[in-house]
């Protein structure tokens, strides 16, 4: 697969001319789902799921679906009938040629004042995981781990040794829209040097074979 590194937490993987998006949010460009045939979403919060992003997309593509939880799906279902499915953990399901497996069922505890809301992630083929707003690990061998690595509900630490539990063969940092310039070799010197894993940051728009 060729994944594409779109602004903060989506990503796009592309095989066999068939495109795949997750977690286009409003800190995502814009048209970071159209062109997509399946998009999947994590959770409810606007930096995983805009609902303009998500509209752009199924517009684009009449044939493109979306995979996602209830909390998602219930806002998106009546305005595009069967093209929005929902999935929990445990779920398996083929998406645009891609086989998906789900992993995960809470969002991090950000307060414990906060109540916590549903999360899922998302397994691509046996290889590429995205664990939305979590630090899940699926009971499976991860090639890729798509790392979220600055968040209101997260440190360097707990992200190291998240990387440190699922030992993947590579970390790739998604959810760093909050991330200055100035705090980036930082996060790169501590996840690349401790987590165990070879560690990669991609500019938006960016891409590399996974």
């Amino acid at each position: 697969m060729e994944l594409t590194k779109k602004s903060h937490a989506c990503v796009r993987l592309e095989k066999d001319g068939r495109t795949l998006v997750i977690d286009p949010g409003v800190f995502s460009e814009e048209d970071a789902a159209v062109g997509a045939d399946a998009i999947l979403v994590t959770h409810e919060h606007p930096d995983h799921f805009a609902e303009d992003r998500l509209r752009a997309g199924l517009e684009a593509n009449p044939a493109a679906e979306i995979w996602t939880l209830e909390s998602v799906a219930r806002q998106l279902s009546a305005a595009f009938p069967g093209r929005v499915h929902t999935v929990g953990h445990g779920d398996t399901f083929s998406a645009a040629g891609f086989d998906v497996q789900v992993h995960g069922e809470l969002h991090a505890v950000i307060h414990p004042d906060l109540p916590r809301i549903t999360n899922i992630g998302f397994l691509v083929d046996g290889s590429v995981f995205h664990p939305g707003d979590a630090l899940t690990v699926p009971d499976h061998p991860i090639d890729t781990l798509l790392v979220p690595v600055m968040a209101p509900w997260n440190k360097v630490a707990e992200v190291i040794e998240y990387v440190r539990e699922v030992k993947p063969q590579r970390a790739i940092d998604i959810h760093d829209a909050l991330l200055t310039d100035l705090a980036r070799p930082i996060y790169d010197t501590h996840i690349g040097n401790l987590g165990g894993a070879d560690h990669i940051r991609l500019a938006a728009d960016d891409s590399t074979r996974v």
